[in-house]
């Protein structure tokens, strides 16, 4: 199931230099045209299922760009531009078919408070279900941390949550603005130049250093752009702000390839590792297809390699179906129906 909240225009002010475009916008306010909805997707957590959401296809028209579709689509930029390779992200014209990578292999932590995995660029959460309700997960994209400020892995909690809070730049940050030419005040208050937006939740990892929260510069979510904070959409860190308590767990984990049994076929979605500085970098095949080997273990398990290699090369985050297991084939085991007469 797809949440979604109505699409609105939105003028966000950045204040620093972006360095995911190569263009000098500080100080620059931009209006983005964020047409139709805005979504957050949420799917039920029935036992033994481990893949959720479905991708799709659209069709742009003229007005559209890809940061536009990503947005509405709650996927971020960056796994948006991996699946449509050669279309142009800021001009690609009217009647281009696009694909919507909504598809996801759930991460193998516990279904429990946080999980942001940062490969992936992308949080899962799993609230705590109600009373007579089925469990469910909700998944946002986010950026993470770049270069010297990397995101740190392992299970850290909520400590703290502020809403409208300001923002205290600390030394290392107002030195980089300087070098940049455009430096900072001590404090920045609540406002559109408050590039923590209108949410902040803390977590106990660094010493409470380490933040999730909204932004003022929406085109990176799903980049590595951050000072090693997760940020997220506004509209999505206003939803996520009021369903996460104080001590809720967050699990950063590492996982760039990711597989499923789904009707006894293997399926596998690979994304770009990263570097200790949270830096995406060219697969390792040999170390990739070390890992699938450990995920498939010892089954019968009849593996296109040339296939599963392609999709580790890609890392576009895709799911494919690289193979099958005659043991779990839903195929096979109405074969197995149809020759005993259906009988249990």
């Amino acid at each position: 199931m797809v949440v979604c909240a109505p699409g609105k225009s939105v003028e966000y002010v950045f204040v620093s230099q972006s360095r995911c475009f190569g263009l000098a916008v500080g100080g620059l306010a931009l209006s983005l045209a964020l047409l139709g909805v805005a979504c957050a997707a949420e799917y039920p957590l029935v036992d033994g299922v481990t893949v959720v959401g479905e991708d799709q296809v659209v069709t742009t028209v003229f007005e559209d760009t890809l940061y536009d579709l990503a947005y509405k689509y709650g996927v971020g930029s960056e796994e948006l531009i991996a699946v449509n390779p050669g279309v142009d992200p800021w001009v690609p014209g009217a009647g281009k078919a696009i694909t919507i990578p909504g598809r996801h292999i759930l991460p193998s932590t516990p279904p429990d408070g946080i999980v942001v995995n940062l490969p992936e660029h992308r949080l899962y959460y799993y609230p705590k279900p109600k009373r007579g309700a089925p469990r469910v997960v909700i998944t946002y994209p986010v950026s993470i941390g770049r270069l010297d400020a990397a995101t740190p892995l392992g299970l850290t909690h909520v400590i703290s949550k502020d809403k409208d809070p300001t923002w205290f730049p600390t030394a290392s940050v107002r030195a980089e603005h300087i070098r940049n030419g455009d430096p900072l005040p001590p404090t920045v208050p609540p406002g559109p130049k408050n590039p923590l937006g209108k949410f902040r939740i803390r977590l106990a990892a660094g010493q409470g250093t380490y933040l999730i929260h909204g932004t003022n510069n929406p085109l990176a979510v799903g980049m590595p752009v951050t000072h090693g904070c997760i940020r997220m959409f506004p509209d999505d860190v206003a939803a996520l702000f009021p369903m996460v308590a104080v001590g809720t767990a967050v699990h950063l984990v590492d996982e760039p390839v990711k597989v499923a049994w789904v009707d006894g076929e293997l399926l596998l979605e690979a994304h770009p590792p990263v570097d200790a500085e949270n830096q995406p970098i060219a697969p390792d095949l040999e170390a990739f297809s070390a890992l699938l080997r450990a995920a498939v273990g010892a089954s019968d398990l009849a593996t296109n390699w040339d296939l599963a290699r392609e999709v580790l090369q890609k890392a576009d985050g895709k799911i494919e179906s690289v193979g099958i297991d005659p043991a779990r084939s839903v195929l096979a085991t109405e074969d197995d129906k149809a020759g005993d007469g259906g009988q249990p």
